[in-house]
């Protein structure tokens, strides 16, 4: 079973920044990585994916704010977040969509509070 390690996230005042990392157990090389988040009540929504050529969407609300990007040679994807805001409180999950089935990281908090 591929293993994805999170890491970097934590208790940040509105307006700060996180960086989120994940690295997998195998390559990356071909593979297109996500990153999903779920609040308490709502639904898990993407919040941005990566393709294998680096092509890149994100969720609206974090457009401008967030960057996912992907280092092949480390097996790993970040996401960058800037001037967070309360409703990006969630846990954030590191995804990889291998064959025959994604895999999924344990799950990392991200909470955004005076």
């Amino acid at each position: 079973q591929v293993h994805l390690e999170e890491s970097g996230g934590g208790l940040v005042q509105p307006g700060e920044s996180l960086r989120l990392a994940c690295v997998a157990s195998r390559s990356i090389v071909g593979v297109v990585m996500a990153w999903y988040r779920q609040a308490p009540g709502k639904k898990r929504e993407l919040v941005a994916e990566i393709s294998r050529g680096g092509i890149t969407n994100y969720l609206g609300s974090v457009e401008g704010r967030f960057t996912i990007d992907r280092d092949n040679a480390y097996s790993k994807v970040s996401l960058e977040m800037n001037n967070l805001k309360p409703e990006d409180s969630a846990v954030y999950y590191c995804t990889a969509r291998f064959q025959p089935a994604d895999d999924w990281g344990q799950g990392i908090q991200v909470t955004v509070s005076e």
